[in-house]
């Protein structure tokens, strides 16, 4: 079978992690590809997620590192059974540009997210209207066809809210974001309505940093953090000048996480913000 060309987000993830266990273990890569039978060149398509990897494999790789930890084996055999096509996205492959994908890939198997955002209303939280506002505003313009797949995909990722066991959602909104007009008085007026129904959903805390808050400071960085099954395996997503870029390395997962802590404690509370929220909408 030939090597994957464009491995997915997550087929990338179980490689990378395969590859921190084994340099752990203190590891060469020859004689774990022995193990296999298929040397070197083996072990490192493995581990750049251009060869897929049975459960079996992972298990027999894991014992030969002497790796402990259950968890994270038991997490990582789970993700072989994982195949590209099976997720509603990959309807939009070709068609969208591969972190939109790996981003609804990544909101799917999240046991909870966490986001931050300051100029905008969350990506899975906006309304069609919204959403069709944020992406007409690309330098250079959207193909009709490319704007409407995005927003289209866009709408389809809040459907994991709709699951039976859905992820719980913290999202931090700085009041910035809410005041933006985008689509102008309609459409924001529309969005910040959408916005307080989703406060009450069971498994959705919306909270809001007001202008006045001395605490932000310092720790104004937006980002989504997707909690794996394990620590180990949780994500954060931010938006770069080159586009979307997903981190796992243990020291981004630690800046992250103490960012997230610092905002959350400069925000309103849960019932302060809904009040917040309320009147912006009032006077939008």
């Amino acid at each position: 079978m030939p090597p994957r060309s464009n491995p997915t987000a997550r087929q990338v993830r179980l490689g990378v992690e395969l590859r921190k266990m084994r340099e752990a273990a203190g590891m060469p890569a020859r004689e774990a590809g022995a193990l296999l039978g298929g040397g070197q060149p083996q072990i490192s398509h493995i581990e750049t997620g251009r060869y897929g990897i049975s459960e079996e494999r992972v298990r027999r790789l894991a014992a030969f590192y002497k790796c402990a930890d259950t968890a994270l084996i038991d997490s990582l055999a789970a993700m072989t059974y994982e195949q590209r096509g099976q997720g509603w996205w990959e309807d939009y492959r070709g068609t969208l540009p591969a972190p939109f994908l790996d981003l609804a890939e990544l909101e799917h198997h999240a046991a909870y997210l966490c986001s931050i955002d300051i100029t905008h209303i969350p990506g899975i939280l906006q309304t069609e209207d919204y959403a069709h506002t944020v992406f007409s505003q690309t330098i250079p313009p959207l193909p009709q066809a490319d704007l409407d797949a995005r927003v289209a995909h866009r709408m389809e990722r809040r459907k994991i809210f709709e699951r039976d066991e859905p992820p719980t959602h913290k999202a931090i909104i700085h009041e910035a974001a809410l005041r933006m007009r985008f689509g102008g008085r309609k459409v924001t007026s529309g969005q910040l309505e959408y916005l307080q129904e989703q406060c009450e959903h069971p498994n959705i805390t919306v909270r809001v940093v007001p202008f006045e808050s001395e605490g932000y400071v310092g720790a104004s960085r937006a980002m989504l953090y997707a909690g794996g099954p394990v620590p180990k395996l949780d994500t954060v997503q931010v938006e770069t000048a080159l586009g979307a870029a997903f981190l796992d390395a243990q020291s981004h997962l630690d800046s992250y996480r103490t960012a997230f802590t610092a905002v959350e404690a400069a925000a309103l509370s849960d019932a302060d913000s809904r009040d917040f929220i309320h009147t912006i909408a009032q006077e939008a």
